[in-house]
């Protein structure tokens, strides 16, 4: 095997692990039975991807129904071939119902999610927590005493170069890390800006929260929480925080994430970029699988130096992260992204946005 195809099948097996997980595998639980889930809501902004995920894995999982009395909203899916309308309580009520996936409306979300952890149902829940963090806590904390999962829906745990940053940092590639600076921002319309005003925390609550899952993932929880604020069109009447940065401060580290409603190339210029005190490694833009890797040494099949790849199948990660739902409901061994990790998330989230906890 030549060079080159080394580091194909190098970069190949780095990039499915440790999360990825076989279909085969993942549906075959002590009985064989496919996952019996539905879905509450189709107001998240990740509602239908969801919804497309958890159908394209029909070897996993048996989609009963989907609770959602809107009809603008059934309108955003297309396709509405084979599913079951139901109101929440009918989907509530199914025979033999083991998981939901919660899609509805932030300010909703932690309601239907305490409701199906006191029905012993598992649950993939989207993000961000809800605003209040005690609720999110009497969740959770219903959750690990009956032993249920809980999947946050932050949407970089799985995606291929994400997952090569988490390999390469669990190998001691970086080093110690010493900065992380990431940004997500997108050119926000006045109806955007208006849906998002409702949150005190603007834009960062509702968005940055996925860079900000990814910086605590790596770091652990930090000396010190800063959050600085813009709110550009106050002069307007406007008070949406649009401009914003996070600072965690630890012993040897600074990182920095900035979320930014009126960037024009918000989508190309998102990133998250990380050095060590050995290497490093750049993610831009966030979701495409392309990166820069720095190492200080030779490491796996890359030599020393500066390297430029580019992952296959990039992109929104759904399926990945349901097969991981399917297999830790399975096998009982939970999520990598513990229940103390989530609670670390939402607590530093509300602090950077000067919401109370």
């Amino acid at each position: 095997m030549d060079g080159q195809m080394k580091r194909r099948a190098f970069m190949a097996g780095v990039a499915a692990a440790p999360f990825a997980i076989s279909g085969a595998a993942a549906a075959e639980g002590a009985d064989g039975r496919r996952i019996r889930i539905g879905q509450i809501g189709l107001s998240h902004p990740h509602a239908p991807g969801k919804l497309d995920a958890i159908r394209a894995l029909p070897e996993l999982f048996e989609l009963v129904g989907v609770a959602e009395d809107d009809p603008k909203m059934r309108a955003r899916l297309g396709n509405t071939d084979g599913i079951r309308w139901m109101s929440r309580d009918q989907l509530l009520d199914v025979p033999g119902l083991e998981a939901l996936a919660i899609e509805t409306t932030v300010p909703d979300l932690i309601s239907n999610a305490g409701m199906a952890v006191s029905r012993g149902l598992h649950i993939h829940l989207d993000k961000p927590a809800g605003t209040d963090y005690q609720s999110f806590l009497d969740v959770v904390g219903k959750a690990r005493r009956d032993r249920l999962v809980i999947q946050m829906g932050y949407m970089l745990r799985y995606n291929p170069a994400f997952e090569f940053l988490f390999r390469a940092h669990e190998n001691g590639w970086f080093g110690e890390i010493i900065e992380i600076d990431a940004m997500m921002g997108k050119k926000a319309d006045a109806g955007l800006r208006n849906e998002l005003a409702q949150f005190h925390g603007g834009g960062f609550f509702e968005l940055a929260c996925h860079i900000l899952d990814t910086a605590l993932f790596l770091m652990g929880t930090p000396d010190d929480v800063s959050g600085f604020h813009l709110r550009t069109g106050e002069d307007t009447g406007d008070a949406f925080a649009d401009n914003q940065l996070a600072v965690l401060k630890y012993p040897n580290a600074l990182v920095s994430l900035r979320c930014n409603h009126n960037d024009p190339f918000g989508f190309a210029r998102r990133r998250f970029n990380l050095i060590g005190s050995m290497g490093g490694m750049e993610i831009h833009p966030l979701e495409s699988g392309r990166f820069t890797l720095y190492l200080d040494r030779p490491r796996g099949d890359f030599e020393k130096g500066i390297h430029e790849v580019a992952l296959p199948d990039a992109g929104r990660s759904y399926r990945a992260e349901f097969r991981d739902l399917a297999r830790a409901i399975r096998d009982g061994s939970g999520l990598r992204w513990n229940y103390d990790h989530d609670l670390l998330v939402q607590k530093t989230l509300l602090r950077i946005c000067n919401m109370p906890e």
